[in-house]
């Protein structure tokens, strides 16, 4: 985009400053799905081929798939399903209705980074969440630690009910045991930031330490604008490319385009489902010690207590931090998903296979081929053939049906890959051109819309020092 003003001189206006093209979002409401590309028709792919593609044993099985990134840490891949609970959550649909419209689906999440998966309602409707009474009440977040009778290794474990089901803000971050871990490393982390605010005001420039309401709401714009910080420093760099998000920020979204936040499906049900190609089905969360298996009892339960110490992440195994561990690195982002997720052992009834699920909720929600999505968003035609080509290899009959977007972007992952600051690109590293762009776009959007982000209220904000990357962020409380 080119003017007459300096980038970042002028008053940000909401999304619409930053398109270059789009479609009317007159209708468009915060709580509620959307579509980047309206205009496009719905591909569709008869769901025994779907079946065939995504099932066990099937073109997709990399079976005990150990083929790892050179540059992405598998806490990363975990750290994207927790900024998707934080923005999304479909509880109405299914794989057997139609969604046309998808601004008639409830998003029961806020579509902005927020952290409600966190402060849930506040100290004030959700006072059980919070410490009560002294310089801390309604301020720090409560954790296992601060419960005596709980059961099994509450020091290192969330709050948790008599029944062993965790008090936060969104249950399903305590699916598994990586994602219980990250929800309590960023409530620690707020806390570290109350404390550290209290102990020494002057350095954030309050003459004497605040308390209660005002320290609750300095705590939480920090926790929340360093979290922010590292989903687009940290994340999207990692799995867009540093080209893509930069371009994005100095140049404008060309797609991402309306005047409220809202959800698109085509990052929902499509785009943002690359982290399930990158999952590896075991995980080393402690050092030295043996690999656990994803799904098995230490890490894999689910919704109770942690009883064995072995469940406790370290993260200074799983991402980047400033001890330079020896970290453990995602699976490459290609066409193959590891065998268990293709027969996912808590499903007891329906399709079990993660792959054909996703595939499924291509078809339900009319979204486009990604064929023709590349083609929209200007990727040139030897680039699409490429993607194209790979794909057919799966099953010959997707071309003759429009390419399901799933299927697309983690084909170009794997055949293009992530650009590179050098203007190469880096097959199974990341998220390919499309993938990228609706990815980057959507979170990008979010917090641009947000008056309240870092990027909405302060672009010229950055972190402390101490606390500016992802693997700070978890570790600092």
């Amino acid at each position: 985009m080119q003017n007459h003003e300096h980038h970042g001189m002028k008053p940000l206006e909401g999304m619409a400053a930053h398109c270059r093209r789009g479609h009317s979002s007159a209708d468009q409401r915060d709580d509620r799905f959307g579509r980047l590309f309206p205009k496009l028709s719905p591909a569709f792919t008869p769901r025994q081929v779907l079946e065939n593609i995504g099932r066990k044993g099937g073109p997709m099985d990399g079976k005990s798939k150990n083929d790892r990134t050179a540059s992405v840490p598998v806490g990363m891949v975990f750290f994207g399903q927790f900024v998707d609970h934080d923005v999304t959550l479909d509880a109405s649909t299914s794989f057997d209705t139609v969604v046309d419209n998808p601004g008639e689906i409830a998003n029961v999440r806020t579509p902005t980074l927020d952290l409600d998966c966190i402060y849930g309602l506040g100290p004030e409707a959700q006072p059980y969440l919070f410490e009560q009474g002294g310089p801390f009440g309604g301020v720090k977040l409560l954790t296992g630690a601060d419960n005596p009778g709980q059961a099994g290794e509450r020091q290192e474990d969330l709050l948790r009910s008599p029944n062993g089901r965790a008090v936060i803000g969104d249950p399903r971050n305590d699916e598994n045991r990586v994602i219980s871990q990250i929800q309590l490393a960023i409530i620690r982390f707020h806390n570290h930031v109350a404390q550290t605010i209290h102990n020494f005001p002057a350095n954030f420039g309050f003459a004497t330490a605040p308390e209660g309401h005002e320290l609750y709401e300095i705590a939480r714009r920090e926790t929340t604008w360093h979290y922010q910080w590292a989903v687009v420093n940290d994340f999207l760099t990692a799995m867009c490319g540093q080209p893509v998000v930069d371009r994005i920020l100095g140049c404008g979204r060309e797609h991402y385009c309306g005047a409220v936040p809202f959800i698109p499906i085509e990052f929902s049900v499509a785009a943002y489902r690359f982290g399930h190609s990158m999952i590896p089905m075991k995980v080393q969360v402690q050092k030295g010690e043996a690999p656990l298996e994803l799904f098995g009892a230490i890490l894999g339960g689910g919704f109770d207590a942690l009883t064995d110490p072995k469940g406790v992440v370290d993260w200074h195994e799983l991402l980047f931090t400033p001890q330079n561990r020896k970290v453990e690195r995602a699976q490459k982002l290609d066409l193959k998903m590891a065998g268990d997720l293709l027969a996912l052992p808590f499903i007891t009834e329906g399709e079990a296979s993660l792959a054909t699920r996703n595939l499924l909720r291509g078809n339900t929600f009319l979204l486009p081929g990604g064929e023709k999505i590349a083609e929209a968003i200007g990727c040139p035609p030897k680039q699409i053939e490429k993607v194209v080509k790979r794909v057919g290899q799966l099953d010959p009959a997707l071309s003759a049906h429009g390419i399901p977007l799933w299927l697309y972007l983690l084909a170009e992952a794997e055949v293009i890959g992530r650009v590179e600051p050098d203007g190469s690109t880096t097959e199974g590293e990341g998220l390919g051109p499309v993938g990228a762009v609706i990815v980057a776009e959507t979170l990008i959007g979010l917090l641009e819309l947000d008056e309240h982000s870092y990027l909405g209220a302060n672009r010229n904000w950055s972190p402390q020092d101490d606390w500016n990357t992802l693997g700070k962020l978890v570790t600092a409380g």
